[in-house]
């Protein structure tokens, strides 16, 4: 089961970085590529804040909540309780989002975000990763509490 989570988040992974290590490359902060005008543009934003612009300047808080994620999805599908490939995937999205995102804070202290639909913060496929992730969990959750019991 393992096996499933760390694919996920490996894909994750390499998406994330290959589009912020490419924008990085053709854009200077805040310069904007419009894709469909109005709806949806490419900016670059060095974010020291959380997913969509929260809570800017708490660098450290994130890195340290970041390692604790990170830490406990690999102890979780490590220990194999959960058969439930979709609660794998899931957590296999997350930990490939908060790995990405730890990434960039690691070696820039804050995190590149790109992805800008104009009524939505600028955010990044790590970002858009664990919302995906944490909202298959809350409604698998929701509609079977008991998925990670066979």
């Amino acid at each position: 089961m393992i096996l499933r989570v760390l694919s996920v988040s490996s894909l994750v992974v390499i998406a994330d970085r290959l589009t912020k290590w490419l924008l990085l490359r053709i854009l200077s902060e805040g310069e904007s590529i419009r894709v469909a005008p109005g709806v949806f543009h490419i900016t670059l934003v060095l974010n020291s804040g959380a997913a969509f612009g929260l809570f800017k300047g708490r660098s450290l808080f994130f890195t340290v909540f970041s390692v604790l994620i990170i830490a406990f999805i690999c102890f979780y599908a490590i220990r194999g309780g959960c058969k439930d490939l979709l609660i794998l995937t899931a957590l296999g999205l997350i930990l490939g989002g908060a790995a990405g995102n730890l990434i960039d804070r690691v070696l820039f202290g804050y995190v590149i975000d790109f992805l800008d639909f104009r009524v939505w913060p600028v955010f990044n496929i790590a970002d858009a990763s664990i919302t995906i992730g944490a909202f298959i969990l809350a409604i698998r959750f929701v509609f079977n509490k008991r998925c990670c019991t066979t």
